[in-house]
């Protein structure tokens, strides 16, 4: 049988469309996606046409099909959010993987489809326009109306639902619950094909959820579904979104290695991995379970015996309290928590690595950038380029499925012992990426660029047309970080920012 994967990304931004090439580009496996002009740009969506006519045109020899239906049927993640078709228009667009399986007959199907989100707060940025003013309040008619079904609404909520729901413009609440009903009418479809064996292994995630609220409601209702299918070893749900495409090609490597990787975990707090991380529905040690078998692993309980040794540094109470906004996050340096016992990680990390043991860090103590308390701990004790594998960008799972699949890719040549030059580069430029997005510019740049950007007429969602005058001032910091922090690695870089606002960066790892 070929060993040829295509990719189909959620969307363009780098943790989509280049973190699952570079992890796979780290093995014997070919991997082929499409072309980056066809798949849109944040709220215009990619050329689904022009999509679908690449994938006709090169499946024939391919033998795993990673897909993001949202991509496959909207365009996008963005897109996804903002769209107008109708449910008959979705299906038509669908019916393209069954295509594929009567093409090439041999061809293994493993998707995802996001339950659609519905942020907190008011923003337009990746939303409709009107949840500028009214998004707040959407998630909280969701949240209400959501105990209301449950029959869990104290009477405040009651009194509070009945006072949200004339505050929201009917036209508003339409369009959004419309696109729900059609997404989530969509989610159930594609079940659908996983019990026609068209899909082989599917992914729901959850992106940005919370206990309560429609991503739950809906959540529940397809869980039911898939149960009254039998089909719940087939199909995982739990939160994410931007590290699903990581998690599916991990999956994939090992089905096509015949491997089922062990792997051991270790937290800094074990108060911390029964927290609920933010933007999450339930506590961390659940989440972390379904990332590891999702991508195709089994957790055991001996560190010895395991492939390699996850070491997750929780969030706290405390990081958990501070505000969601990303700025005063990243201001608050020097978190101190007695429930957090990084000295004892990192001497633990230290002796693993020591004897030989492969250790890889899941840093999701706060949203959006790595602990710097730990941080500076791995770097005095010269580990920073002795971890397999680390992670600390955006949300928990973010992170979480993005260390989890470099580390089964890379972790397999390693227990072989037939990692070549070539291939240990690519890891390690991996590796060096993760240390300069999510410690120098999500922790320290990102904050610091973003004071200047008022001089320039730009705040921190539009860098209008200074794009490139931006991304040349993170570059000389993100260098000067290296210098003093990443010594060690010897690679130059580039920078852009891909959707033109400051929340991401993208960095490209030259020689």
């Amino acid at each position: 049988m070929n060993k040829k994967v295509m990719y189909i990304p959620l969307d363009e931004r780098p943790c989509n469309y280049i973190y699952p090439k570079m992890i796979m580009d780290i093995s014997d496996i070919e991997m082929i996606e499409p072309p980056l002009d066809i798949l849109g740009n944040k709220k215009s969506a990619a050329d689904v046409d022009k999509l679908k006519d690449w994938i006709i045109n090169n499946i024939n020899d391919v033998s795993h099909l990673v897909v993001s239906v949202d991509m496959l049927l909207y365009g996008g993640i963005v897109p996804s959010r903002l769209h107008r078709m109708t449910y008959n228009e979705c299906i038509k667009r669908l019916e393209l993987i069954k295509e594929l399986k009567t093409m090439n007959r041999n061809l293994r199907v493993h998707g995802f489809n996001l339950i659609m989100r519905s942020p907190s707060y008011n923003s337009s940025d990746e939303e409709p326009d009107y949840y500028e003013d009214y998004g707040e309040k959407i998630f909280q008619y969701g949240v209400l109306s959501d105990k209301l079904e449950l029959n869990v609404a104290a009477d405040e909520d009651i009194s509070e639902y009945n006072k949200i729901k004339n505050q929201i413009p009917m036209d508003v609440l339409n369009d959004f619950l419309n696109r729900r009903r059609v997404n989530h009418l969509i989610n159930l479809k594609v079940v659908d094909l996983v019990k026609e064996g068209i899909i082989d292994f599917l992914i729901i995630p959850m992106d940005d959820c919370s206990k309560y609220g429609f991503s739950a409601r809906e959540r529940r209702k397809i869980m039911k579904y898939i149960s009254d299918l039998d089909l719940t070893d087939r199909i995982y749900s739990y939160p994410g979104a931007d590290e699903v495409g990581c998690t599916l090609i991990a999956r994939v490597f090992n089905e096509l290695k015949n491997r089922k990787p062990t792997v051991f975990i270790r937290y800094s707090s074990e108060i911390g991995s029964t927290l609920i991380p933010r933007y999450e529905d339930r506590s961390l040690n659940e989440t972390v379970k379904y990332h590891i078998i999702s991508a195709g692993g089994v957790i055991i309980d001996s560190s010895s015996d395991a492939d390699f040794i996850l070491m997750v540094n929780p969030p706290s109470e405390l990081t958990l309290k501070l505000s969601e906004s990303w700025d005063s996050i990243l201001s608050k340096i020097d978190i101190i928590d007695p429930e957090r016992n990084l000295n004892e990680f990192v001497e633990a990390l230290n002796y693993y690595i020591s004897k030989g043991k492969l250790c890889s860090v899941a840093d999701v103590a706060m949203p959006n950038g790595s602990d710097n308390q730990l941080m500076q701990l791995i770097k005095k004790y010269n580990l920073l380029k002795k971890l397999l594998s680390y992670g600390g960008w955006n949300t928990s799972s973010n992170t979480l499925g993005t260390v989890i699949s470099h580390s089964m890719i890379s972790s397999y040549y390693f227990s072989k012992n037939i990692f070549s030059q070539d291939q240990l580069i690519a890891s390690e430029k991996f590796l060096y990426l993760r240390y300069l997005e999510d410690w120098g510019y999500q922790h320290f740049v990102r904050s610091s660029v973003t004071e200047l950007l008022g001089t320039y007429g730009l705040n921190y969602f539009t860098l209008k047309d200074k794009g490139k005058l931006i991304s040349e001032i993170i570059k000389k910091k993100l260098y000067e970080f290296s210098e003093k922090n990443l010594n060690d690695f010897h690679y130059n870089f580039d920078v852009y920012m891909p959707w033109n606002r400051m929340f991401e960066v993208g960095i490209k790892i030259g020689g």
